[in-house]
Formats: C-alpha cells, structure tokens, sequence
C-alpha cells in the first residue's frame, strides 16, 4: 500500500517527461512556425525602433514574452513578424509607420544574421530550418496599412509582406471588422466591397497570404469563398469554446477545412478562457476542437506573443512551445499531426499560395471610389474632375440639385 501511495507520483512524473522529450525530438526536426509575434511593435514603442540602444539588445531584452534565448528555448524556426500600425493612423500616416515596421524586421534580421533569416518564401522557410535559424517574414496586421491602394499592396509585397489581415479592430473603406458582430461598429461594406474583392484577387494574383484573424464574419465568409488559394487565420481561436468575437465559428470552421484552410491558434487569454485567466491546457482544448471540426491538416500556433496583456499560465513567453507540444502528445495526437500543427500545415498552405499567383496576369487597376475616401487629409491626383466616372449613378445629380434650385430662385 505504502508503496502504490509514492509510486503512482514519480510514474506521473516519469510520464511528463516522457512526453517532454519526445516534444523536443519532434521540434528538432521540425520547429514550430508561429502565425503572428508583435515583439517590433515592442521595438517602436520602448525604444523608437533603435535596434542600437543597449536596452534593446535582443539576446538579453528584458519585459518581453520574446527574446533571442527564449526563442531558441521554445525551438521556433518561424514567425511571421507583425508590421503593425494602430487604426488610429488610418487616413493620416498608416503607409509611413507600416515602412517603419517591415524596415525594422528587416534590421533584426541585419544585426542578428546568426539567429535570424529574412525570407519571403515557403522555400526559404526550409532553408533556414536546415540552417538552424528562425526565418523571419512580414505579416502586415490591419489593411488600412496599404490606405486603399493596390499599388501600396503590390510595394508592400515587393518589400517582404507575406500576409495582410485584412482589418485590424476598425473597419477600412472596404472590409468590415471583428467589432461588426458585436454592435460596436457599424457595417459598412457587408464583409467585402467590390474594392475589398479586388484586394483579395490582387493578394491572389501576388502570391500574399489572406489572413482573417480581426475580420467580421460576414468579411471571413466573403473572403473564403472568393480566394483561389487557402487562408490562415494569424491569431484566433475556437468561438464554441470562448464565445469572443475575435474567435472562428463553427461554420466558417467548415469553410476552413472545405478550402484547405488554417487556424493559428491565439494565446490571449481572453480569447482562451473568456477570462482573465486561463492554462496551457485550454489552450489545446481549442487545438483538439479545431482538429475535430476543420480536421488535423487546419490547426496552427499563433501566439500573439507580445502584443497581448495576458498570457495562460505555462505558456507565459516563447520559450513554452514545447510544453504545450507535449500536451498534445499527452492527449494521442500523432507525430504527423503534431508536425502538421508546428509546420507542415502552415507550408501547405503557404506553397497553394505560391502555385495560385500569377505575376504574368495583369494586376488589378480599379482604384477605389474617392468618395468612399476620407479626403481631409488627402490630395485626389489622378481622380477625374468629372465625379461621375468615379460615383455611383445618381451622385452628381443630387449635388447639384441645390445649386438649380437656387438658379431658379434668382
């Protein structure tokens, strides 16, 4: 009796590290690639994006869920770093201060050539795999960062960007957000507007990836149905599980396995645990439920690390990755699916992208209506002063209709 009492303890511990293992053999061959890290938001709010100032020295940067040793801790291979710009810049200096985050991945990537490579491609993930460093790629998170242009998404894209979110938490002229289905804001676009379409078929055409993490659901379910190649979600979770916006419902789970698809799952706690709090065990609750309802091929890891409050207990930085691949191991998940999750389903996705674009097809040339534009801060070079070639039928009647009314009247 005396001995089943201390033994059942030591097998459990015993167990766990069986598990703890067997993660890390997995993660050496193949390393997880994370959907969305905001440690350059980090950089510009602490330091202004001096890379060179001592405190921002990224082996020993302290107060951040990322670093260079924690990231080779938690055997990260890949992460798409956020180029993000708050929706308070839309209509004033969104286009500048999205340069200034893709140029300082670029300089990470510059001050620290032996940890980190800056690709832009499937095939430059692997290679940096098989060179032992994190590759590093532009995930632009909120389209009003390319401030209705296409030409500013074609330069976006020629400058590393690999994904756009299409909104962040505000609507842009042509897509609505998150913030849609809760009431906060109004829809103004239905989820995509005949110019939000033509951004989809462009980022198509590109080879950039759709991400629907902040969209509305309207906006996932228009986005999914109109891209010829899969999406991701960079940054969400399961919504039967937490009830929050941010989150993927059931149906468009069903969408996503339909279209080969990808859920990389957040780690906030709020959109874990609808609390404050939460654990690394909710956290592959979400994973186990997307596998079960979009399938094991759907399920990816994005953290959201440094660009959240809160973060669940045995997840608290970068570092934890292989605790929580452990878990799931702990819970039957093959080594298949695992590496799926880590890797392999991110690349799938990411490699039907690259064979979807077709740089030889002509671009998408229709710019936006200015009258969909807020135009106290903007020049108009290059719209018509005849408005009706650019405004719905009907437009140019009505503005004048005051005018000849007061003709009349003389």
């Amino acid at each position: 009796m005396w001995t089943s009492w201390w033994l059942w303890p030591l097998v459990a511990i015993c167990t766990a590290d069986q598990f703890r293992e067997e993660a890390e053999r997995i993660m050496q061959g193949t390393p997880v690639i994370d959907g969305h890290n905001d440690l350059p938001w980090q950089l510009l709010t602490s330091f202004n994006n001096q890379l060179r100032d001592a405190r921002a020295n990224l082996t020993s940067l302290a107060h951040t869920h990322t670093n260079i040793p924690k990231l080779k801790a938690g055997l990260v291979g890949g992460q798409f770093w956020s180029a993000y710009t708050p929706c308070d810049t839309q209509n004033k200096d969104a286009v500048k201060r999205t340069l200034e985050q893709i140029d300082v991945i670029h300089r990470m990537c510059q001050m620290y050539p032996e940890t980190f490579l800056c690709v832009t491609s499937s095939e430059g993930i692997r290679q940096a795999f098989q060179e032992g460093k994190v590759a590093s790629l532009v995930g632009v998170e909120g389209g009003h960062s390319i401030d209705s242009s296409l030409g500013v998404l074609r330069a976006l894209y020629h400058l590393g960007m690999r994904y756009l979110t299409l909104t962040h938490s505000c609507n842009t002229p042509w897509a609505d957000n998150w913030l849609v289905d809760t009431g906060e804001d109004k829809a103004q676009s239905q989820g995509l507007s005949s110019f939000g379409q033509s951004v989809v078929k462009e980022m198509n055409r590109l080879g950039v990836i759709i991400d629907l993490a902040h969209v509305s659901v309207a906006t996932m379910k228009a986005a999914l149905q109109l891209s010829k190649a899969p999406v991701i979600f960079s940054h969400s979770s399961a919504y039967r599980l937490c009830g929050h916006r941010r989150n993927v419902p059931d149906d468009v789970l069903e969408l996503v396995n339909q279209t080969g698809s990808l859920v990389m799952v957040n780690f906030y706690n709020d959109y874990v645990s609808c609390r404050a709090e939460a654990n690394l065990s909710q956290v592959a609750d979400h994973l186990d439920y997307i596998k079960k309802v979009a399938g094991a091929g759907a399920v990816g890891f994005g953290g959201d690390y440094d660009g959240v409050s809160r973060l669940p207990t045995g997840l608290e930085d970068v570092s934890k990755y292989p605790d929580l691949i452990a878990e799931l191991l702990r819970r039957q998940w093959t080594e298949e699916e695992v590496k799926g999750a880590l890797a392999e389903n991110l690349l799938r996705v990411f490699e039907a992208v690259e064979q979807a674009s077709d740089h030889t097809q002509t671009p998408e040339e229709e710019p936006i209506p200015l009258d969909k534009l807020e135009a106290s801060c903007r020049t108009t070079y290059g719209y018509s002063g005849a408005p009706s070639l650019h405004r719905p039928p009907g437009t140019l009647l009505a503005s004048l209709v005051p005018l000849l009314f007061s003709l009349c009247l003389l």
